[in-house]
């Protein structure tokens, strides 16, 4: 159990603290922006080098080390993503008139870059786990990506709450394939009762194993899963959940003397399409 709640307080704090910094980082100056990216690059790179390493080292701190790791190759996609450097080769607004099939694909092209993107890192995870004792690097991307991949349906296909106020100004279209209904969906439902799932079974078994590797890494998976609920939740209910985040683009603002304008990434060209539609 001492595993466990360790390990619960270090993934909250670690989702928590890399989230911010993330959003701090991609609303920086337009002249920081591409040394922000540079940076958290150069990151990733130690990030996928010391997923390499603790591979074959089956300990409670290499589990955390490899959980580390994914957290910082995560973070680099997110940036890259909310920089606008890997979206979609679509960005714009979704057509009044587009609905079923048409409106998917229209989505689809908005993203698909970055997608393909997280879908090669995942790949190279798993190239780097096969056979290895110490698979929690790629456990944790996976995990992010399933939980990630299961917000951005239900998004598309309606949720009763949608925080797009953090939705940076030039990445605005992206809204307008969201679409909001009251209640609970049934996909949002099935999201949340498979999500919940994983949670309870990844717990038992990290409260019933063994002490060291195994109830470490079990616990962090445990942990990355529970998180998962709350931002599901998050999705079905009008929670206040975007003040987690938003002291950042305040402190940003404040900084820069922008009481209402946060500065558009430089990648984005200048590019500022808005658009705010509830049902796409």
């Amino acid at each position: 159990m001492g595993e466990y709640a360790l390990a619960l307080g270090f993934v909250i704090l670690a989702w928590w603290a890399s989230t911010a910094a993330v959003m701090w980082l991609a609303w920086q100056a337009r002249s920081a922006q591409r040394l922000s990216l540079g940076t958290v690059g150069v990151l990733a790179v130690g990030a996928a080098a010391l997923a390499f390493f603790v591979r074959f080292s089956p300990t409670a701190g290499a589990a955390y080390l490899g959980f580390a790791a994914a957290l910082v190759l995560w973070g680099w996609h997110e940036l890259a993503f909310l920089l606008g450097v890997v979206t979609g080769p679509r960005r714009e607004p979704c057509p009044p008139d587009a609905v079923g099939g048409r409106r998917f694909r229209l989505a689809t092209a908005t993203v698909i870059h970055h997608e393909l993107a997280l879908a090669a890192t995942l790949v190279l995870l798993a190239a780097l786990s096969w056979g290895a004792p110490n698979a929690v690097a790629f456990w944790t991307f996976a995990g992010l990506w399933a939980l990630r991949l299961s917000a951005k349906l239900n998004l598309f296909f309606g949720v009763a709450h949608v925080s797009d106020e953090l939705v940076p100004p030039h990445l605005r279209y992206l809204t307008s394939y969201f679409r909001r209904r009251p209640g609970v969906s049934p996909w949002l439902l099935l999201a949340l009762l498979a999500t919940v799932a994983v949670s309870v079974v990844l717990t038992v078994a990290a409260t019933g194993a063994e002490p060291g590797y195994p109830a470490t890494a079990l616990s962090l998976l445990a942990a990355l899963a529970l998180l998962g609920v709350l931002e599901h939740l998050f999705l079905a209910f009008p929670m206040q959940d975007a003040r987690l985040w938003r002291w950042v683009l305040e402190g940003i603002s404040a900084r820069q003397g922008r009481a209402h304008e946060l500065p558009v990434p430089a990648f984005a060209g200048g590019d500022d399409r808005t658009n705010g539609g509830d049902d796409g």
